[in-house]
């Protein structure tokens, strides 16, 4: 396999978002030619049951990578444990003007404000339906932008029945800094009627499908203690099944220095690595083993992963990482948590 860093120089030439376009059209190539799996490591066998999956290891493409499922046959090549796909909303919608993706190299960091581009519900099913993909499939549903956030639970009940027999697990993302007010829905009364009847409806759709699938919700890492517990609370009381931290951060104090460190939009990468475990920890205090949690922000190398595991996360997920190890990182984080973390008892 070319090693990724020969690489990234050269895609690092091009806007972010071209590059995205010419990396992804790449890999479709390549793989209609029968040569991706060939260039892709071997997929890391350290398999673990969690939320009743069973995934064949513990590292996961996080959400916003592949909005639309358009290159899932790719992405299942490189040695994921599970992918998961979108944010999708119930209608198509272009997202925020562009530019809007911003790398900022010297921190291992990305800022993005693409505000849910997607091509809708409708065109990420066509897609899921004909790939040749097989593993584990995460779908992540969020709200379209012209829905008032008090209408929020209307677009989210629209997602999931539309995905979920398509899904082998769904995420519900209310902490995407970039639709405005969605943050609002991570606590209070919001909070509540959202959980409430999401997980009404999951169960309806359980009986009517003879299947039930699994629900997460991702939170945001820009949360005080009190928010993180009244959170657990409200996951154990409403028995969701998962939860994923973290999204990206609001907090741009370790990038400000930097060029493009004051942008507009939500921080991913090495920056919310500490963040992001943080809120693992202090959830892993309150759910204990009761909801697992799928562990987001950061990780750029193994070790890292393994913090996130030792932290209280049943599983990882990358993105950012991804954007500038390359393929490699996945093989290395789901080789250094098999290696390191059997049997691993979280503290409390």
């Amino acid at each position: 396999m070319l090693p990724f860093s020969l690489v990234r120089p050269l895609l690092f030439q091009f806007d972010p978002e071209r590059a995205h376009h010419l990396t992804f059209g790449s890999l479709k190539l390549a793989n209609q030619a029968g040569l991706l799996n060939m260039l892709m490591p071997s997929a890391v066998a350290d398999p673990v049951n969690v939320m009743g999956i069973e995934f064949p290891n513990r590292v996961g493409l996080a959400a916003g990578l592949d909005k639309d499922a358009a290159y899932i046959n790719e992405l299942g090549q490189m040695g994921f444990g599970f992918l998961e796909v979108g944010t999708v909303t119930p209608k198509p919608q272009p997202g925020n003007p562009q530019p809007r993706l911003f790398r900022l190299p010297k921190a291992h960091a990305i800022i993005n404000r693409m505000g849910f581009n997607n091509q809708g519900v409708d065109n990420l099913i066509a897609n899921v339906k004909r790939s040749r993909y097989p593993g584990v499939l995460g779908i992540n549903i969020g709200k379209n932008a012209v829905t008032p956030v008090e209408d929020a639970a209307s677009d989210y009940l629209r997602a999931l029945e539309a995905v979920y027999p398509y899904a082998t697990y769904i995420t519900v993302n209310i902490s995407s800094p970039n639709t405005k007010n969605l943050r609002d829905l991570q606590g209070g009364d919001s909070l509540d009627q959202l959980l409430a009847t999401l997980k009404a409806r999951q169960l309806q759709l359980a009986e009517e499908h003879g299947q039930y699938k699994p629900m997460a919700l991702k939170i945001a890492p820009d949360l005080d203690e009190e928010q993180i517990d009244a959170i657990a609370q409200r996951l154990t009381h409403y028995r969701f099944d998962g939860v994923i931290a973290t999204n990206t951060t609001i907090d741009k104090t370790a990038v400000a220095h930097l060029p493009h460190g004051n942008e507009q939009g939500g921080l991913s990468g090495t920056p919310v690595l500490e963040k992001s475990t943080m809120v693992i920890k202090r959830l892993y205090a309150s759910l204990g083993e009761a909801i697992p949690i799928i562990g987001v922000g950061g990780i750029s190398n193994g070790v890292h992963a393994v913090e996130k595991i030792r932290a209280g996360a049943k599983l990882v997920q990358i993105y950012t990482g991804l954007i500038y190890q390359g393929p490699e990182l996945v093989t290395e984080c789901a080789a250094t948590i098999a290696a390191n973390c059997k049997g691993v008892v979280q503290k409390r």
